[in-house]
């Protein structure tokens, strides 16, 4: 059909007369219940790839601002660290 991917080189479709290559491909005696069956398959596998794909973009978001407090914390001990070890050296005449 029209919204059929082309088959991978080497792999027999319907289109050659061979069986299906794919759990989602068709053959040519598919009744339309089979077909909308078939579809609403597809569909509910989408919503539930949308939604893992909402909760996975929340998370790199979370990870993120995570990430940036930690850069953060790092910077601010560093600097401490860094003046505690100028007054240091600053005591001992070094």
């Amino acid at each position: 059909g029209p919204g059929r991917l082309p088959a991978a080189a080497g792999e027999e479709g319907p289109l050659e007369g061979g069986p299906p290559d794919h759990s989602y491909s068709l053959s040519s005696g598919t009744t339309s219940e089979e077909l909308l069956r078939k579809l609403n398959e597809q569909r509910d596998i989408i919503a539930l790839l949308e939604v893992k794909m909402k909760e996975m973009k929340g998370s790199i978001r979370r990870l993120r601002l995570a990430e940036a407090q930690l850069r953060e914390e790092i910077r601010e001990k560093d600097r401490l660290l860094h003046a505690a070890s100028a007054g240091t050296r600053k005591r001992h005449g070094l």
